[in-house]
């Protein structure tokens, strides 16, 4: 049975109102409009719907049946339109992002407090791995979008915004104080405890990439797992450690590390902002990827 669904829209209005006059008020139609569109449906479902009364019409036993159904039916679609407006006016919704511990902390977290103060009813939820996982994640349409670090390597349809320079170091404790007096060329590493993030990191790969060039090549006395455990074991001076600047900031000032300084700087790298051009993007989503550029 093919039925117009228009039919079934003007049939809800006339049972809600029990009335014709007010269901085409309802509807901003003419009055032989709502009848036609009545008498069609009930020519379409073999069966009369209503009987008309003084005060209207009032719905028959087969026509009770039948809007129970279309009720529960076109309620929902209405329900699921306000919740659509809802969304795009930004009053509800979710967003899903990817982020590592670094980019979490120093670029995402505070536009994240801005955005959550001005859109409460918005959930943000973070998935946190490294570069490698999260563009996998993207790949996967787990995440609506990412903050990773470069290098990165070229995917089909990713699209990379650059929005922060980062600079890779090398720290130390007070014990090394005596290295802090000199240039160092960065084959002296190669006589020194070495330190740095374990697995397939952006920043590993691209230190390493690095020293390549400087034909330096460091095998790690520790590998960790996270840039602040690598401050911490620098601070109790077991050895030179590898990580973005912005991790030391705090111990450099207060004299509890000292960064090495070496005849050609580690060139900067960047935060981008990492999406996949074939995903759709929410309006929650495409309004927070407009507070992290401005």
């Amino acid at each position: 049975m093919d039925i117009n669904l228009e039919y079934y829209k003007i049939f809800y209005y006339v049972a809600k109102y029990k009335s014709i006059t007010l269901a085409a008020e309802q509807l901003s139609i003419s009055q032989p409009a709502v009848s036609q569109a009545i008498k069609h449906l009930e020519g379409d479902v073999s069966c009369a719907l209503f009987v008309r009364t003084a005060k209207g019409v009032r719905l028959t036993k087969e026509g009770e049946m039948l809007f129970s159904y279309v009720e529960r039916g076109y309620e929902t679609i209405l329900s699921g339109e306000r919740k659509l407006s809802e969304m795009l006016n930004l009053e509800q919704g979710e967003i899903c992002i990817g982020a590592s511990d670094m980019t979490l902390k120093y670029y995402l977290l505070p536009y994240l407090e801005q955005f959550h103060e001005k859109y409460p009813g918005i959930r943000v939820t973070v998935t946190n791995a490294p570069t490698p996982e999260t563009l996998q994640h993207l790949g996967d349409g787990k995440i609506d979008f990412g903050i990773v670090s470069t290098p990165v390597a070229a995917h089909a349809h990713i699209r990379l915004v650059p929005v922060r320079k980062i600079q890779d170091v090398f720290v130390a404790g007070r014990k090394f104080d005596y290295l802090k007096k000199e240039k160092l060329p960065y084959k002296r590493l190669m006589e020194l405890p070495f330190m740095c993030l374990e697995g397939s990191t952006s920043t590993r790969q691209y230190v390493e990439n690095f020293l390549q060039e400087e034909n330096v090549r460091l095998f790690p006395e520790f590998e960790l797992a996270t840039s602040d455990m690598l401050i911490q074991f620098a601070v109790r001076n077991l050895g030179i450690a590898c990580v973005v600047e912005d991790f030391a900031t705090e111990y450099l000032k207060s004299g509890e590390l000292i960064k090495l300084e070496f005849e050609k700087e580690i060139p900067k790298r960047e935060f981008c902002i990492v999406s996949d051009d074939r995903a759709p993007m929410s309006a929650a989503a495409g309004k927070l990827m407009q507070y992290l550029q401005t």
